[in-house]
């Protein structure tokens, strides 16, 4: 029986607020008794019905072992053949790369030589930096991704430590996945489900989509992916791209003579070309990386699935003779048993 007492018993009474009757008594006691034994049994019974559940747990039937081997070798099936899949897209991949290697020489002619991810500071970036991280929309491609989204969380990290601000526009749908859990608020936009193999009309898409959005307002544009080493290796690097915009000593392109009427014009188109250009080169090159990662990723998952398929194949031969074995005996201890 709980009381409470919502207003203060007077000084001058003795009485209790609420005095339990004596059949009301009598209840609760049958009641607490009745409780107390049932906890009893319950306690007298858990080890009984603890060591009944970890010998459950712990058998595994012939059926049950058959049916994961054969699970495991359709898996390891679907993995081969998704690893010839991309060793076929692979050499595609390389060409398309080879192809777009020529419009990065000229950009970096403007803007310099990507930079490596790997210990990066980025202090050279300026105020107001567009991050735009370029990953896949399909996974079972390695690391390819998370590499990409940690660089993008410590290039934040880094920023935000230095004073400075940023934004992010992310391509592919894992990318957008790993980032909008911590970074959703400085998303402005996400492009998923490209078409694939990517081209030169996608990335002129994708750059008049970013200055649609208002990229011309930052300080610069950073993109990050991945480059393409080997089929079996990949790095991470990042371009800095910067407006054309400056007077005096820090005007752009001195070197080169415009007719004075049609030079801010010209800076703009040549300012979306090299835009185009860099998100051309730099899909091309992840892509390349995501179908080399892909196809190592796959022949891993193969090489597992044959490792676990022999031992569950031991496992079950083992268990078969066991059972052999154990009928043998009866078959023996019941004719020798006849026999006596």
């Amino acid at each position: 029986y709980v009381c409470v007492c919502e207003k203060p018993f007077l000084q001058s009474s003795r009485r209790p607020l609420l005095a339990p009757s004596s059949s009301c008594g009598q209840q609760l006691v049958r009641g607490t008794s009745t409780m107390i034994g049932v906890a009893r049994q319950i306690t007298r019974a858990a080890p009984r019905i603890a060591s009944r559940g970890v010998i459950a747990r712990g058998m595994v039937t012939e059926k049950q072992l058959a049916v994961q081997i054969a699970s495991t070798k359709n898996i390891e099936k679907i993995t081969s053949s998704m690893k010839m899949v991309s060793s076929a897209k692979l050499k595609g991949d390389e060409k398309r790369r080879a192809t777009a290697i020529a419009f990065n020489t000229w950009a970096e002619a403007l803007n310099g030589p990507p930079t490596p991810l790997e210990d990066a500071t980025f202090e050279e970036l300026p105020q107001k930096t567009l991050i735009v991280p370029v990953c896949s929309d399909k996974g079972l491609c390695g690391g390819v991704n998370s590499f990409i989204t940690k660089s993008v969380k410590n290039c934040i990290v880094q920023l935000q430590n230095q004073g400075k601000d940023c934004d992010l526009v992310v391509i592919g749908d894992k990318g957008r996945g790993q980032l909008r859990r911590v970074h959703a608020d400085k998303i402005i936009m996400t492009l998923t489900e490209l078409e694939a193999p990517k081209n030169y009309t996608l990335a002129g898409a994708i750059a008049s989509e970013l200055i649609a959005k208002g990229a011309a307002d930052y300080d610069a544009v950073v993109i990050m992916y991945n480059t393409f080493v080997n089929a079996a290796t990949y790095t991470q690097m990042y371009k800095v791209i910067k407006p054309f915009a400056g007077d005096g000593e820090d005007e752009p392109l001195l070197a080169y003579e415009f007719e004075p009427d049609t030079k801010s014009e010209v800076l703009v188109d040549l300012q979306e070309y090299l835009l185009t250009s860099q998100i051309y080169h730099s899909m091309m090159d992840a892509a390349a990386a995501e179908q080399g990662s892909r196809m190592t990723a796959m022949e891993n998952a193969s090489k597992n699935a044959n490792e676990m398929i022999e031992s569950l194949t031991l496992q079950y031969n083992r268990a078969r003779q066991a059972r052999i074995t154990t009928e043998l005996i009866e078959i023996i201890s019941g004719a020798s048993a006849l026999e006596g």
